[in-house]
């Protein structure tokens, strides 16, 4: 009986919203969509008409980058309501995501940094008669958060940056520090810098700036696992803020979208203004960027040196990882419909509303295409 209510007042509010538009849905959720939203499934399914489901169904296994995390969250939510398919995305860092896709345990990964050779390899054994490819998805700046009771504004360059990072200016009223702001109320009060604990493409987006910007000072090899001396380690962009958040005298980095409630550091790169983390000031720097990769792979060569008015050089690019061909049969269609979504102009659109910066027009329409050549 309660069934029968439910289908009655679903039925009556259908009509007043014009008869038909339920009908019209992309993906037909009406039979999952109140198990799986707690909006109710018909609804749902009509504010997402643009998500085309194409026999999307089941569930789909994923890893990587934590500095997206706050992007798929989003993503996920809009396409499991249109096509009813779960998604656990795990965030465990870009070096965690690679290494289960080369095992085979996940349907796709996110990265903050290109496959390597060796990476490729790996995805080989698990991509039937194919490889992994990168898929530039997601953009951002690589925010640097600072806790300095007094100090709102803060400029830094990438030599004194490098330096901070490398414990080699260990207060906060270093003359370095005091020379780029002048006008700041520095306290005598000891540095704590924050970086990853687990290996991060954004620890390497951010070191590769380091090394591009500042070569004197940052002579570390890079990578995804942090190298230098000092500092203190937590895990994923979200542990890294919290501690940053939580401790006077703190600094770190992560993802622009996990800096909220926190000061966040201007960069003097040479131009004519220093630059704030911004996503207009990301997707500047990352309109810069160059496709490096062969074949289906699309991965990208920055410019972490741009001295571009407005630009912002210390950016990441999130890439989805799949198997160009050979991707499972059970999950081919969520993995496609899925990414599919994200590199559409909506999902794309999601970005912005959460602190990323979308993918440049003349780069994600490539993406798009190698998106329906997957096999």
């Amino acid at each position: 009986m309660k069934l029968q209510r439910k289908n009655r007042r679903a039925l009556a509010l259908g009509a007043l919203a014009v008869s038909g538009a339920l009908a019209l849905t992309a993906c037909g959720s009406d039979d999952t969509g109140g198990k799986d939203n707690a909006g109710g499934g018909s609804s749902t399914a009509a504010s997402n008409s643009s998500i085309k489901c194409d026999g999307a169904k089941g569930q789909l296994l994923a890893d990587g980058s934590s500095a997206q995390k706050n992007a798929i969250d989003a993503w996920v939510k809009e396409f499991s309501q249109a096509c009813g398919v779960q998604i656990n995305y795990k965030g465990g860092g870009s070096g965690a995501g690679v290494t289960a896709f080369g095992q085979g345990q996940v349907s796709f990964a996110g990265s903050d940094s290109a496959l390597k050779p060796e990476d490729v390899a790996a995805s080989k054994k698990v991509c039937s008669g194919g490889q992994g490819i990168d898929l530039p998805m997601v953009g951002g700046p690589i925010a640097v958060g600072y806790n300095v009771p007094g100090v709102s504004d803060l400029v830094l360059d990438a030599p004194t940056l490098a330096k901070i990072f490398d414990d080699k200016i260990q207060n906060w009223n270093d003359p370095a520090i005091k020379k780029l702001n002048p006008n700041a109320k520095l306290p005598d009060l000891k540095i704590q810098a924050f970086h990853r604990s687990d290996e991060s493409g954004t620890t390497d987006n951010f070191t590769k700036y380091l090394k591009a910007a500042a070569p004197s000072d940052w002579t570390y090899s890079g990578g995804k696992a942090w190298q230098a001396k000092g500092g203190q380690a937590a895990p994923q962009s979200s542990g890294v803020a919290q501690q940053v958040k939580q401790t006077n005298g703190a600094i770190g980095y992560f993802e622009l979208s996990y800096a909220k409630d926190l000061s966040t550091v201007a960069i003097d790169t040479g131009a004519s203004a220093p630059v704030k983390a911004t996503v207009d000031g990301a997707t500047k720097a990352i309109a810069d960027a160059k496709v490096v990769g062969t074949g289906s792979d699309l991965s990208l060569k920055l410019n972490y040196a741009t001295k571009a008015d407005g630009a912002y050089p210390m950016v990441l690019v999130t890439y989805e990882i799949a198997c160009d061909k050979g991707n499972k049969a059970d999950t081919l269609p969520a993995t496609k419909a899925f990414l599919r979504y994200i590199a559409s102009e909506d999902g794309q659109k999601i970005l912005t509303e959460k602190d990323y910066a979308p993918i440049p027009e003349a780069i994600i329409s490539k993406v798009r295409t190698t998106i329906e050549g997957l096999s």
